[in-house]
């Protein structure tokens, strides 16, 4: 396994060699990265690590991590990190701050030994069993009350997923957890959550901060299987067996519970008020608005509604496809070319000019319909297609979906920027500006290329009485990307005859469970992919 190359320590800026520092990790499904920070939230230039992961997809809808395995590129990562400032600048970390993916789920038995993979947010096999919910509850009230539908990617289906194929498991757990719960419990041998992570769960009440009793009853489990719901405030010391022994510097270091990326995303990118949306393109894509206050009394069914701590609300909708459907195209189509000479070929397209309509769920649906069964489609095919041209229908059809979400937050901030991040965003001009033209909307990019990590890392230091607060903290915008108004109707037609498509063949749930009924047919097999976040 490779690990990124960072610049060597002797390369730091003269203001960053003395004073506190902060270790931050970022725990996704592609990847995981480190970083050392000031604890004015800069960057510490040389000190980046980033270990390369994978999730297990199945043709059946499966995606799934190793847990032990991932627990280890967790701790390679700090290994890198850590080699790259040495002994004394390493014994400066006075705090751990860390970021994950949300809506992970792993079973573990009496000894903390993980019994299940973990199972991630695209994964899809739960659709039946999320379908079997809809009929059971009242899912309207439970989505007001959880801020979670009743969809295949979290907790509810999962478990009911578990408890019909793997019975003998289901019944031998005695944990449920997330990944980031599951890498405490080995770290700290306690297994402990943040609100964050627990309200993107589908398992946790949004106004009371705890796991909903009533809920868990139904789906045949106990609350007290669940992890402890922690403080704002409350960091752990003290490592745990061969962790202490691994990192002696950092036996001092007040670690907090790991906050949900999507979350620590819009703070990283000074998203924090009704005043800016962060539009977010990794593999999955995702437009969120945080603020202080209480969720919505009634949530739109397009959106969800998590929270980033006991103060503030996160309001999105999320996309499963974005960067991972272009580098999939990339890798299926053979583009023959580098990123370079492709995004130069994608740009000198016109807007809408193959004729062709992309469906956006190769992962399946979540925002806007939810729909479990979902699945993509490239419409308008001919001998004449080209590679290159579906892969711009593709990138067009993800700017159609966003502007879908964009509509439905406006209720809440009808005059909000919108900002950029991502790696997808940061890597394409083109995409930024497809996205503008869809929407007829500038669109910031902001200078903060980790926004997760900064986000974790400014949450930790305001939970430390080191900052005031985190609002306080605005990223710097690298350009603006402006709409061209002549791009914009040609985007509104083609969008109008992408939701009629839309409609017929995902949003009727008939005809996405006739496409997808298809898929047990075929021979089950494993693929390592790589699910950015």
């Amino acid at each position: 396994m490779m690990l990124g190359v960072g610049a060597d320590a002797n390369h730091m800026r003269e203001e960053e060699r003395d004073g506190p520092l902060v270790l931050a990790l970022d725990v996704g499904t592609s990847s995981v990265r480190a970083a050392l920070y000031t604890e004015e939230a800069r960057e510490v230039s040389g000190t980046q690590a980033r270990t390369p992961t994978g999730v297990y997809t199945t043709i059946e809808g499966g995606a799934e991590l190793r847990a032990d395995e991932a627990l280890e590129q967790v701790a390679r990562t700090v290994d890198a990190a850590l080699s790259r400032i040495g002994e004394r600048r390493a014994s400066l970390i006075e705090t751990v701050a860390v970021s994950c993916f949300w809506h992970s789920l792993v079973g573990v038995d009496d000894e903390g030994r993980a019994i299940t993979p973990v199972m991630g947010w695209a994964d899809t096999r739960a659709a039946v069993e999320a379908e079997a919910l809809r009929r059971s509850f009242d899912e309207q009230s439970l989505h007001d009350r959880t801020g979670a539908r009743l969809h295949p990617s979290y907790w509810p289906a999962k478990l009911l997923w578990i408890k019909r194929t793997r019975p003998e498991t289901f019944r031998a757990v005695r944990r449920w957890l997330s990944f980031s719960d599951f890498l405490w419990l080995k770290l700290f041998g306690k297994a402990e959550t943040s609100v964050s992570m627990a309200s993107g769960t589908g398992l946790f009440a949004l106004r009371s901060c705890e796991w909903d009793e009533a809920l868990c009853r139904e789906l045949g489990i106990f609350s007290v299987q669940l992890p402890e719901v922690a403080e704002t405030d409350r960091a752990f010391r003290l490592l745990a067996g061969e962790y202490a022994k691994r990192w002696p510097a950092l036996k001092a270091a007040r670690w907090f519970p790991a906050v949900a990326d999507g979350a620590a995303n819009n703070i990283g990118a000074g998203c924090t008020s009704t005043e800016r949306i962060a539009l977010m393109i990794g593999t999955s894509g995702a437009m969120r608005l945080v603020y202080e206050g209480k969720p919505p009394q009634e949530i739109p069914e397009s959106l969800w509604c998590y929270r980033v701590d006991r103060r503030r609300v996160v309001l999105g909708g999320a996309l499963s496809d974005g960067g991972g459907l272009w580098a999939w195209m990339n890798e299926a189509l053979r583009v023959d070319a580098n990123e370079q000479e492709v995004e130069e070929a994608l740009a000198a397209m016109e807007p809408d000019s193959h004729g062709l309509t992309v469906l956006p769920f190769w992962a399946g649906e979540r925002s806007t319909g939810w729909n479990g069964f979902a699945r993509g489609a490239v419409l308008g095919l001919s001998m004449h297609t080209r590679p290159l041209e579906i892969m711009r229908a593709g990138m067009e059809a993800v700017a159609y979906r966003f502007a879908s979400l964009r509509e439905a937050l406006a209720e809440f901030a009808p005059r909000a920027a919108l900002v950029a991040t991502g790696g997808a965003i940061h890597a394409s001009n083109l995409w930024a500006q497809i996205i503008s033209d869809a929407m007829g909307r500038p669109i910031e990019i902001t200078g903060a290329e980790e926004s997760s990590s900064r986000g974790a890392v400014l949450l930790a230091l305001e939970a430390s009485d080191k900052i005031k607060s985190i609002g306080e903290e605005r990223a710097p915008v690298e350009r603006v990307v402006e709409p061209d108004a002549a791009r914009r109707e040609i985007y509104m037609r083609a969008r109008l005859r992408h939701e009629q498509l839309y409609k017929r063949l995902v949003a009727d749930e008939e005809t996405a469970r006739l496409i997808n009924d298809a898929l047990p047919n075929l021979k089950t097999k494993e693929n390592r992919g790589n699910l950015k976040r």
